[in-house]
């Protein structure tokens, strides 16, 4: 398994590359290898309880990253989303462990809230395996197909 260094931090505590890093390797996957022209800065990010997620290998490359969205920003719940990892490190568990680490600092940051996301419909049985539902019809967002699911607080 590949050690990697994971930072929670919120938008004012990332410094200038950072946040660089972080947009470029949202981009890179969402709008250039899926093929997606959609408006990848949405203000989200700056919101001052949205939390950043990263995870480095030793030499520095960002790995994976996921932002976490307080209740009433994206739904009336606590939301995952722009959950991606760099594509020579998939099928590594790394997806894995970065949900993991986002629900540990959702249920200390907000305890007893439920999640909701907007997930890609191929990935339905991994967040099903971390506890989420789906609740909606598949739809189309931005020509992908997504779900909305939850996971209740339990």
């Amino acid at each position: 398994m590949i050690q990697i260094d994971w930072k929670i931090k919120p938008f004012n505590q990332l410094d200038r590359d950072e946040l660089y890093e972080l947009l470029k390797f949202r981009v890179d996957v969402f709008v250039v290898e899926q093929n997606c022209p959609y408006p990848e800065m949405d203000d989200k990010d700056r919101h001052l309880e949205t939390l950043h997620l990263a995870g480095k290998a030793k030499d520095g490359k960002l790995l994976a990253y996921l932002r976490i969205l307080p209740p009433g920003l994206s739904f009336k719940e606590v939301s995952i989303g722009r959950v991606v990892v760099a594509k020579e490190s998939r099928r590594q568990g790394i997806s894995d462990t970065l949900l993991k680490i986002a629900l540990d600092q959702i249920n200390r940051t907000w305890p007893s809230e439920n999640i909701r996301i907007g997930a890609q419909v191929y990935l339905r049985k991994f967040y099903e395996s971390h506890g989420f539902e789906a609740v909606s019809q598949d739809y189309l967002e931005d020509g992908i197909p997504h779900i909305d699911m939850i996971r209740i607080y339990s």
